[in-house]
C-alpha cells in the first residue's frame, strides 16, 4: 500500500465513501472492509423511483461523468433524477490494490469480476438508500459491462439500460487488446511482479499502456485528419507525450491491471450455463444498445448482435469519428447532443 498522489478528493472528488462490509468474490477470496466511492447529484424522490446508476470505465472515475455526461437541461439531469455514479472495485477509490493494507493488498490483491462490481452495487443501492427500482443504469465500455450484468442479475430491478460502447461479453479480439495492457505494463523493470513502491517506479510501462491506448483507442481516420490538433497539440508526438501519457502515468499499475483482469472476462452468460441468448433473455428493461460507430474494440457489429437477443431493445448507433475513445466526448457538443437525445428518448419509455 502507498499513498497515491492521483486518486485524492482533489482531483478525483467530490466522492464519499460506503462500506459494503466483508465481500465474498466470485471467484473465492475476500475483500475485508470492502470500501465503493460514490458521487450523487440530485434528490432521491419519496417513491424512490427517480434513481439512476452510472458505472465508470476502465481508467475512469466518477469525476469524468460529474464533468462532461450530468447537468441541468440534460439528459442526465439533477433536477429530475437523482444520479449515483459508482467507482468499480479497483479503480482506484474504491477499493484497490495500492489502498489496501495487509498482505491482500498490491501484488496480493484478489481477482475481481464484473460480476462482484454488480453484486457490490447493488448492496450498495439497496442498502444504503433503499431503492427497490433503477430508472436507469448506463456506462460506457467496462460502465456497458457493468451496465448488461445489472439488466442480467437484476431483471426485475432494471426498469431501462443504455451500455455505451460495450458488450454483454468481452470477445476474444478485445480480450486479446486488455492482454497487451498487461505485457506492456508489466514489460517494465520496475514492475518487478507488483512490488513496486508507488507508480512512478513503473513510469515507463505506463507510457508503453498509453502508445497502444492511442493505436487501438482512436479510429484510424481521427489520426490521420490530425484530429488532435484541434485540441492544440502541435504533433502526433506533442499529442501522445503531453495527453495520452500524462494521462496514464499518474495511474497504478496494479490498479490498471485488476480491471483489465475482470475486462477480459467479462461474461453475462455465466448467470445462464454458458447461454447467452438465455442471459440476454432474462432481460425486462428496455434498453438502447449505444456503439460507437468508428470502435475498433466494441465494434458495432458486435453490439448489434447482442441486441439482436435481447427483448425490447434498440440499436441506436452514437457518430463519433474518434473510435473507442470518443468516450471522452473528443468530438465535443455533437457527441454529447447525440448521447443526450439517445439517453433522453430512452428515459421518456415507460418503465
Amino acid at each position: 500500500m502507498y499513498q497515491s498522489d492521483y486518486y485524492t478528493q482533489d482531483i478525483h472528488g467530490p466522492y464519499d465513501l460506503y462500506d459494503v462490509g466483508d465481500f465474498v468474490l466470485e471467484e473465492g477470496m475476500t475483500i475485508r472492509g470492502l470500501q465503493l466511492a460514490y458521487h450523487t447529484q440530485g434528490e432521491l424522490n419519496a417513491a424512490k423511483d427517480n434513481a439512476i446508476l452510472i458505472c465508470t470505465w476502465y481508467c475512469g472515475t466518477t469525476k469524468f461523468y460529474e464533468q462532461y455526461y450530468i447537468g441541468k437541461g440534460r439528459a442526465l439531469d439533477p433536477d429530475k433524477y437523482f444520479i449515483i455514479v459508482v467507482n468499480q472495485i479497483g479503480n482506484g477509490l474504491s477499493t484497490s490494490p495500492h489502498n489496501t493494507q495487509g498482505a491482500g493488498g498490491m501484488a496480493a490483491f484478489p481477482h475481481v469480476r464484473i460480476s462482484d462490481d454488480v453484486r457490490a452495487q447493488h448492496k450498495m443501492v439497496t442498502e444504503k438508500w433503499g431503492i427497490k427500482k433503477l430508472a436507469l443504469v448506463a456506462g460506457g465500455s467496462m460502465g456497458s459491462e457493468q451496465t448488461w450484468e445489472w439488466a442480467v442479475r437484476y431483471p426485475e430491478m432494471v426498469q431501462r439500460a443504455a451500455p455505451i460502447a460495450g458488450t454483454a461479453v468481452t470477445t476474444p479480439q478485445c480480450a486479446a487488446f486488455s492482454r497487451t495492457l498487461d505485457e506492456a505494463r508489466t514489460s517494465d523493470p520496475n514492475f518487478n511482479g507488483g512490488n513496486y513502491k508507488t507508480n512512478h517506479d513503473v513510469e515507463i510501462g505506463l507510457r508503453r499502456e498509453a502508445a497502444l491506448w492511442t493505436v487501438f483507442g482512436f479510429s484510424p481516420e481521427w489520426l490521420k485528419q490530425e484530429k488532435w490538433r484541434a485540441l492544440g497539440f502541435s504533433s502526433i508526438e506533442d499529442f501522445q507525450v503531453n495527453f495520452m501519457d500524462a494521462c496514464f502515468t499518474p495511474m497504478d499499475p496494479l490498479d490498471l491491471q485488476n480491471n483489465a483482469w475482470k475486462w477480459q472476462r467479462a461474461d453475462v452468460s455465466r448467470n445462464t450455463n454458458g447461454d447467452l441468448a438465455a442471459a440476454l433473455g432474462r432481460i425486462k428493461a428496455k434498453v438502447f444498445v449505444m456503439p460507437i460507430a468508428t470502435d475498433h474494440l466494441f465494434p458495432v457489429a458486435d453490439c448489434a448482435a447482442e441486441q439482436k437477443l435481447t427483448p425490447n431493445s434498440e440499436l441506436r448507433v452514437i457518430d463519433s469519428l474518434a473510435g473507442h475513445l470518443g468516450l471522452f466526448g473528443f468530438d465535443g457538443k455533437a457527441y454529447f447532443d447525440q448521447l443526450d437525445k439517445h439517453l433522453g428518448e430512452l428515459l421518456a419509455t415507460r418503465g
